[in-house]
């Protein structure tokens, strides 16, 4: 074939694109894997966070296998429905109506004291794009043990701060329950109060968008739970 003819340019770029198409395939095939496993990780150490439970990289599924000691799915009548939280799609089931979710329940015990804490996910929306967390609570099932929040593209310095322990360590202590009603935990202006009876924490300064977004997630993603914090009271 004549080397400088158009049928040789076109033939040689399609050859080309398709072995470096391969290699790509191939390659991303062979880092799946890792690429699941260091997702994995990075999800037990968000969910070990909200307990207070920091470990080194090497050992984040250890330390999880060993406090989590139980995981379950519940509906939103608080009926349990399956074992595996962990391979539950959070962002999906957010998308559901509430009596439609599956929502993954993790039972941590706590190293020292052996208490047990119930660590629930949260999804939502920020300005720029989905924010996540986990909200850990004592066994009465209302107060607040403690919160981790994560996001994938906040301003740093503004909505970003929501990742921070400043931010996430104010809902300590806080209740979902107040006079026997559950009014899940929201977020305010700093100074300001809700407009309703629930515990509130201060907003980030400069970050409205994104603090609006954290309370409508918490009221939106812990609200299907309330069935079943409820038999957490009355145990």
């Amino acid at each position: 074939m004549n080397k400088q003819s158009n049928s040789y340019t076109i033939l040689y770029i399609i050859v080309l694109v398709l072995v470096v198409g391969s290699a790509l395939a191939l390659t991303a095939m062979a880092l799946k894997p890792r690429q699941q496993e260091n997702a994995d990780a990075d999800k037990k150490r968000q969910i070990l966070a909200s307990v207070h439970v920091v470990a080194e990289a090497s050992e984040i599924a250890s330390t999880f296998d060993k406090y989590v000691t139980d995981q379950f799915i519940v509906n939103e009548k608080g009926e349990r429905i399956g074992d595996n939280a962990f391979a539950v799609n959070v962002a999906n089931q957010s998308k559901e109506s509430a009596a439609e979710r599956q929502l993954p329940v993790y039972v941590c015990t706590m190293p020292g004291d052996g208490a047990t804490k119930y660590i629930l996910p949260v999804y939502g929306a920020g300005l720029w794009g989905p924010i996540w967390g986990y909200v850990a609570l004592d066994a009465d099932g209302s107060t607040v043990f403690g919160a981790y929040f994560a996001h994938q593209g906040e301003t740093p310095g503004l909505g970003a701060e929501i990742e921070k322990p400043a931010f996430s360590d104010q809902f300590e202590g806080k209740q979902m329950f107040k006079d026997g009603r559950f009014l899940p935990v929201t977020v305010v202006k700093a100074g300001q109060k809700p407009l309703g009876d629930e515990d509130y924490v201060d907003a980030v300064s400069g970050g409205t968008i994104t603090s609006k977004g954290v309370a409508a997630m918490l009221s939106d993603c812990l609200s299907p739970y309330k069935n079943f914090l409820e038999t957490l009271r009355n145990k």
